[in-house]
């Protein structure tokens, strides 16, 4: 691993043993991170989505708060993300025109020396998990991704802006 070293990777010592990055002398900023993911589905399986009536109960509801969920815990699951405390974090869905599908936008903030992308990427991912488990005994071939950082705020490195790379999700320019 010693190739490694020196190179940039952050989360590598000099000798290429994975390290925690040591975040103690960044300025403490306004943090925002926001994160897209899609659950592909039979029409049928969107319609009973939408319609609440999903066998196991309100899928949306459940998937909203697993999210939620997944945000606040991403330290525990993510092996070298710092813990973060959390100031707000949200899950929306939307149903995009013409299309069998579900998007989930999930939004995560803190003031804090570390950003939030890893979490909005985890509630993102989490809500759409969730929405699988709910709906799987309707639609065994749901189809989950692309998951992807749309925009993040904060920190030396600035604003981002996802660009879009021709994946159904549309691109964050309202952020």
């Amino acid at each position: 691993m010693e190739r490694c070293a020196g190179r940039g990777f952050t989360h590598l010592d000099a000798g290429g043993n994975a390290v925690m990055v040591d975040v103690g002398g960044k300025e403490e900023t306004r943090r925002k991170a926001v994160a897209r993911a899609e659950v592909v589905m039979e029409p049928d399986t969107l319609r009973m989505l939408k319609e609440g009536a999903v066998p196991k109960g309100d899928a949306l509801a459940v998937a909203r708060v697993a999210g939620i969920m997944a945000a606040k815990r991403t330290a525990s699951l993510i092996p070298l993300c710092h813990p973060v405390e959390i100031t707000r974090a949200s899950v929306e869905f939307s149903f995009p025109e013409g299309r069998p599908a579900l998007e989930i936008e999930a939004a995560v903030e803190c003031i804090g020396r570390t950003g939030v992308e890893m979490e909005a990427l985890t509630a993102a991912s989490v809500a759409a998990l969730t929405v699988y488990d709910m709906c799987k005994s309707l639609d065994r071939g749901m189809a989950i991704g692309p998951i992807r950082l749309v925009f993040k705020s904060g920190g030396r490195s600035g604003t981002y802006r996802g660009v879009d790379r021709g994946d159904p999700i549309r691109n964050s320019d309202s952020q």
